[in-house]
């Protein structure tokens, strides 16, 4: 337990966690879990050496019924993640909107937990399917544990809670076969998405390149309720919390990441795990969107509904701080499994709103780790306890490890003096904020949340050429997955509300009719923040394979690649073994990766030098890597051999591909920025 008295600052976690890190060692003894040597583990108790086991082997039966009992329920939704340690940095005081500490003195650095996750799939799913991810951090405050429970969208499918086991249940596994795993393309989602079409919105962003992230650490957040600051004062403003990734916002091309959940299905949590390692930590500025109470209905939507966004040309997103991530697990279970999230852990001055998804959210937090991690004291498990001290009458239940002392376990009392006692607002206590509510008790929505599909032609607007296309492409491959015609139909029908043209050219895919151009929505209205043609684009930390073979031009790979590094680009050696390649001077590099290892889709960009020793197989797996990258939109560059197997492919485009006509130096330049760019959408139209 953190000291009363003690400081809290951004090593504060790391501190706590250490008294419960056990670190191998060779000279610790083998020990049963009650302290007790232990001879031999390897050979169970027996009469005799071909006689039955005896149960009096308690060792034994110790080791096993651990065995049995290691797995805890998985996650409902969210089952497959990772997590890293970080600290976060205030940039300016929010004292004028918020009396939350952690947000007030820019010289305190907060300790953070960030699980990132995919959705729908199992634990043990792959990393890149088409899904909504989760972005959820714990800030680990001086007052309490405030978790941002966030998505990479800023919206979801439903406005009420009621409908969430629905949605769940629809885009999960199908019950009769258990099939599809970690994949929304079948009929009962669909099916769900047709009956409930206040879902359009949410669906625009699953179709769309925001569903299948390059990398946790190019992924924004988005905490898609709107929540309540509130000051010293008493005075509240509405808010909305946004995570924006210092290397911007990036994305797969959806072959590349059907292709990757074979190749490495592990492949975002290895970009956050491996990035971290050397050095590549991953940063997101903390930004806010803030409202006055007046300004409620002063917008063509209702601003409580999570189906809806608010657009930040309308609304400023405000960079406040940043977040970063800078120390891997020590253990993946004890941390980024037992880590247990909930949108109501709130500390003062951040309060919450009516938005009715908002609302039901706050009870099903608590009862689902109720389930996974055994009972009421989860808060206890190392990982998830505050770093300020927690005091309260709460007693015994499944795996308590706090030993109160005394007699007394309930308020009032004079036998400890009424301690533990209550706080005052003043001196630090949360106090709801007083919301005038007055009403019948109805099931009803406002009408305010009725609109389905103004906002998700805004998002449709909004899009590059390159974007749109991916969307129709999306739809496309799901709803062609769907067997039950009629589905279909109602699927183009729905989104013929939204735009004909996208509706036309899924018809067209799908050979359903095209529903009539007079039912889309008349929305004009464009938001460049939401496509990722506008986010930044760096070179920095893009991971690119340099092929070489023997013979490969010494002197000029290596002012490359020295170039490349200087850019904070990382750099893969690859050819067709492993282990040392010679240069045409007798210099060396030493190949970690090799075409049968790694294919393109590992790497954000290829350099081909070959080597005048390459063989035949050599030109036709390397020509097959160039092929791949080119079909993927990449950056391509090549010199002596490679430039020769790019003539012979006879690639129909240029664009994004580099030939070394020039001094290594410009050679390089240019083929940095090509890395920057990340894409070149171009090839497509060829």
């Amino acid at each position: 337990m953190i000291n009363e008295d003690k400081k809290i600052n951004a090593n504060s976690k790391n501190e706590q966690l250490e008294y419960f890190r056990s670190a191998d060692s060779e000279d610790k003894k083998l020990t049963t879990n009650q302290g007790v040597k232990v001879s031999e583990d390897e050979e169970s108790l027996t009469a005799g050496e071909r006689g039955p086991t005896l149960m009096e082997d308690f060792h034994f039966r110790e080791k096993m019924t651990h065995f049995d009992h290691e797995r805890i329920p998985e996650r409902v939704v969210h089952a497959r993640g990772f997590s890293a340690h970080g600290e976060f940095e205030l940039y300016e005081s929010m004292k004028p909107y918020t009396k939350a500490k952690f947000l007030q003195n820019t010289n305190v650095k907060t300790p953070v937990f960030t699980r990132f996750s995919t959705v729908v799939g199992s634990r043990g799913s792959k990393d890149t399917p088409r899904d909504v991810r989760g972005f959820a951090t714990k800030f680990y405050t001086e007052e309490g544990n405030f978790d941002l429970v966030a998505n990479n969208f800023p919206v979801f499918f439903i406005q009420d809670g009621m409908k969430f086991p629905d949605v769940v249940h629809a885009i999960k596994p199908e019950p009769h076969n258990e099939m599809p795993q970690a994949s929304g393309a079948h009929d009962t989602f669909w099916d769900w998405v047709s009956q409930n079409q206040e879902s359009a919105h949410m669906v625009m962003w699953l179709m769309s390149d925001r569903a299948i992230p390059r990398s946790f650490r190019m992924m924004e957040g988005f905490g898609v309720h709107a929540f309540r600051f509130v000051n010293d004062e008493g005075k509240a403003h509405f808010v909305k919390f946004h995570w924006k990734p210092v290397l911007g916002t990036h994305s797969l091309v959806w072959d590349e990441a059907e292709k990757l959940g074979g190749k490495d299905p592990d492949f975002n949590r290895r970009d956050l795990w491996e990035s971290i390692n050397m050095g590549n930590y991953a940063e997101y500025e903390l930004g806010v969107q803030i409202l006055e109470e007046k300004d409620e209905f002063n917008f063509d939507f209702d601003i409580l509904d999570s189906t809806k966004l608010w657009p930040e040309e309308d609304i400023p997103v405000r960079i406040i701080g940043k977040m970063t991530l800078n120390r891997n697990v020590d253990n993946v279970f004890a941390e980024n499994e037992q880590v247990a999230f909930h949108v109501g852990n709130v500390v003062p001055g951040i309060d919450f709103t009516n938005d009715p998804l908002l609302q039901t959210r706050l009870f099903s937090y608590t009862d689902t780790q109720l389930l996974r991690l055994g009972g009421p004291n989860f808060h206890e498990i190392p990982i998830n306890r505050p770093v300020c001290p927690f005091h309260n009458n709460q007693r015994d239940g499944f795996h308590r490890q706090t030993i109160n002392k005394g007699q007394v376990s309930y308020r009032n009392n004079a036998l400890a003096g009424n301690s533990p006692h209550t706080v005052d607002e003043k001196n630090g206590g949360f106090a709801h904020y007083q919301e005038k509510v007055e009403g019948r008790k109805i099931q009803s929505r406002s009408k305010s949340f009725e609109d389905h599909f103004s906002q998700a032609k805004l998002f449709w607007n909004s899009m590059s050429n390159a974007e749109k296309q991916h969307i129709i492409d999306g739809f496309s491959f799901e709803v062609g997955k769907v067997q039950y015609k009629p589905v279909q139909q109602k699927i183009v029908d729905m989104f013929g509300k939204v735009d004909h043209g996208l509706a036309a050219a899924i018809a067209h895919k799908l050979d359903v009719s095209v529903p009539p151009a007079n039912i889309q929505s008349k929305v004009t209205k464009t938001s460049p923040a939401l496509s990722q043609e506008n986010t930044p684009k760096l070179a920095e930390t893009r991971k690119t394979a340099v092929i070489i073979s023997d013979g490969f031009n010494g002197a000029e790979v290596k002012k490359v690649i020295e170039n490349l590094q200087a850019a904070k680009v990382q750099v893969a050696i690859l050819s067709d073994r492993l282990g040392s390649i010679t240069a045409d001077d007798n210099s060396t590099l030493k190949a970690k990766h090799t075409f049968l290892t790694d294919s393109s889709v590992v790497f954000d960009a290829v350099y081909i030098a070959g080597g005048m020793k390459a063989d035949k197989m050599f030109e036709k797996k390397a020509k097959m890597f160039m092929q791949e990258a080119f079909d993927h939109f990449k950056p391509i560059a090549v010199s002596n051999e490679g430039e020769q197997w790019f003539k012979d492919k006879q690639l129909p485009s240029k664009a994004g591909v580099v030939i070394n006509k020039q001094q290594p130096d410009d050679f390089s330049k240019q083929f940095i920025d090509a890395i920057a760019a990340h894409r070149f959408w171009d090839r497509s139209i060829l």
